[in-house]
């Protein structure tokens, strides 16, 4: 073996990530570089109603349209630490201006005196191409509800991967701006480019891939969201994730040495299985990822080696997330405080409502397109399986939302609830002022033939070429060798004897999360053993049950993860819309594994479950 392989095979490459969201903490950036502990610091900011605010935003001041935290915060505390540390950053801020982003942080770096290679990567813009889609046989359809291309389109963005970014570095760049690209892909690219890996290596693809979804949302693969919140330490100064990834696309989750959060194999976990759909067939520009038999395993206190993720190649279509907008939206809320609060604060609430419809049919008004009042205090997203003692409770808060074509219409209802503070419930409070009435924008996501769209790199003005990917190897040859290598052997606990009724979250962590209105929650097995019985109760039919009164379509997916012990729940129709459009204090979806952890299920007495 030559020194050449030696040296990348042993070669350990350590990306911090420094953002989850446009609005996460500014301590992540300082805390990551000053630790020493990586190579390149990596950003995701593009949430797909994110891309909508930023194209508003450009529309007022052309020169905007980007994630100006990342300049004016992130950037401006850490670049000369950066520069001098040789520390290299690749971010997904330019959001849908990242030219104007590259030019704001050239000037953030010539105000501080120092010089540094940008490169920008666009070609991600897909509204240009809507006259022409819209013509298209078959026509463009939406990925869930199959529904035409809308006619009031604000934002269309294709998920690009990571040759560019690849490309960029490749040719010397020291930071990499990009528009819209699969959030993962700012990791892939940095490996892509160290390792020198090509768009065959798909089972490195994939473990990057995971690398970067490992990373992708700050603190939640680092003990943030935890289902055993309790056993996290030192929340304030919690660390942002580190991966410190090998050529074999094998990787390291760790965190800055001495901060907050916990490095535990049930953390990555359910950071792996957070807002994934078919774990086996995870798709993404680049590969298709299966984490079907990836394996955790805790090598010391501040480490978790996962390993195990097989790729194949990926799709000829790219995912293009759109937004469009459908009319006007607004929410209000109420304290209602003393004896019966929850009681009142549904009376105050469907007072309003009633008051309100009144009032648009005499100034010839269409009624409101939806409305929704909750209670919240009370238990209001769990329905039907609120716990009937939190009625009792002497402090809640009335919460309305509507939606209506016509803003004066929600202008009206914005009205309508502060009156409510001398009118009717004693104890009302907390009103906090007039609600804003804001466009209701909705997601719409379709396939798109990446033949469409040419993805380009240009580092400081200069045009960087980015390759054409080669054929990939055969689907079939990769998914048996993936059949062959995973063959597992299951271990389960006897079940006999007396049996006793736990809730789920006894045996089992989970988190959920959202895209678009489909919810997915992962379920992972506290003991390995245990999966068996999991298997057997916690069923489609069972889980789409409990959860009915959060879903319009009822449909539930169950996905297994036997490397991990774990379950994924896609469940469809389940947000209200999602997003913007979600009239839901939930609209993210965030709390029905909450939900789901309070599923009875039953269990061997002679386990010791705790009741």
């Amino acid at each position: 073996m030559g020194a050449a392989r030696r040296q990348k095979e042993n070669k350990i490459v350590r990306i911090g990530g420094a953002s989850g969201f446009w609005g996460d903490s500014s301590v992540a950036a300082p805390q990551l570089v000053a630790s020493g502990q990586i190579d390149y610091l990596v950003f995701d900011y593009l949430a797909e109603l994110t891309m909508s605010i930023l194209a508003a935003a450009r529309m007022k001041k052309p020169e905007l349209g980007y994630a100006t935290d990342f300049v004016t915060v992130a950037m401006k505390s850490v670049l000369k630490d950066v520069v001098a540390r040789g520390i290299r950053v690749v971010s997904n801020a330019g959001g849908v201006n990242p030219e104007g982003c590259a030019e704001a942080l050239r000037a953030l770096a010539k105000e501080l005196g120092v010089e540094v290679k940008i490169a920008v990567v666009t070609g991600d813009d897909v509204m240009p191409l809507l006259p022409e889609l819209r013509q298209a046989q078959p026509p463009v359809a939406e990925l869930q509800s199959g529904a035409p291309l809308p006619a009031k389109v604000v934002t269309a963005n294709a998920y690009l991967g990571a040759a560019p970014i690849k490309a960029a570095l490749d040719a010397g760049a020291q930071i990499v701006i990009t528009g819209r690209c699969v959030d993962s892909a700012v990791t892939l690219g940095v490996l892509m480019h160290e390792f020198g890996w090509t768009p065959q290596d798909l089972d490195q693809l994939a473990g990057a891939s995971l690398a970067g979804h490992i990373i992708e949302c700050g603190c939640q693969g680092t003990g943030g969201l935890h289902t055993d919140w309790q056993d996290v330490p030192d929340w304030a100064h919690i660390g942002y994730p580190i991966v410190e990834c090998a050529a074999d696309g094998s990787f390291s989750v760790t965190k800055p040495k001495g901060t907050g959060g916990l490095i535990a194999p049930q953390c990555v976990a359910e950071q792996l299985l957070y807002e994934i759909h078919d774990p086996a067939a995870y798709l993404l520009p680049d590969v298709v990822c299966d984490f079907t038999q990836v394996q955790l395993t805790q090598t010391d206190p501040e480490h978790v080696h996962v390993s195990g993720a097989r790729g194949r190649a990926p799709t000829g279509s790219y995912k293009v997330s759109a937004t469009y907008l459908d009319g006007f939206k607004t929410s209000a809320q109420l304290t209602i405080v003393g004896f019966d609060a929850a009681a009142k604060a549904r009376r105050t609430g469907e007072a309003i409502l009633t008051r309100v419809g009144d009032l648009l049919k005499a100034q010839g008004l269409a009624p409101f397109s939806a409305t929704n009042l909750e209670v919240l205090g009370a238990e209001s997203s769990y329905g039907p399986l609120a716990n009937p003692a939190v009625l009792q409770t002497r402090e809640a808060i009335l919460r309305l939302t509507a939606r209506h074509p016509d803003k004066a219409a929600l202008q009206l209802l914005a009205s309508e609830v502060a009156p409510a503070g001398t009118s009717w419930a004693p104890g009302s409070t907390g009103f906090g002022g007039r609600p804003g009435v804001s466009p209701l924008i909705r997601q719409y996501a379709f396939l798109l033939d990446k033949a469409r769209l040419s993805p380009s790199v240009t580092l400081d003005g200069r045009a960087i070429s980015v390759p054409n990917s080669p054929p990939a190897p055969d689907n079939k040859a990769q998914a048996a060798i993936k059949t062959e290598v995973f063959a597992t052997t299951e271990a389960s606990a006897p079940i006999s004897g007396e049996m006793v009724e736990v809730p789920l979250i006894r045996l089992a962590w989970a988190r959920s999360g959202d895209k678009g209105d489909t919810s997915n929650i992962g379920v992972i097995a506290r003991k390995p053993e245990w999966l068996p019985l999991l298997r057997q109760q916690l069923t489609e039919a069972r889980v789409a049950q409990h959860l009915a009164h959060l879903m319009s379509g009822h449909k539930v997916t169950r996905y297994e993860l036997p490397g991990i012990h774990a379950f994924n729940f896609v469940c469809e129709q389940a947000l209200g819309g999602g997003g913007m459009a979600s009239l839901r204090n939930d609209s993210l979806g965030k709390g029905m594994g909450q939900i789901l952890l309070a599923l009875p299920v039953r269990v061997p007495a002679n386990w010791g479950v705790q009741a």
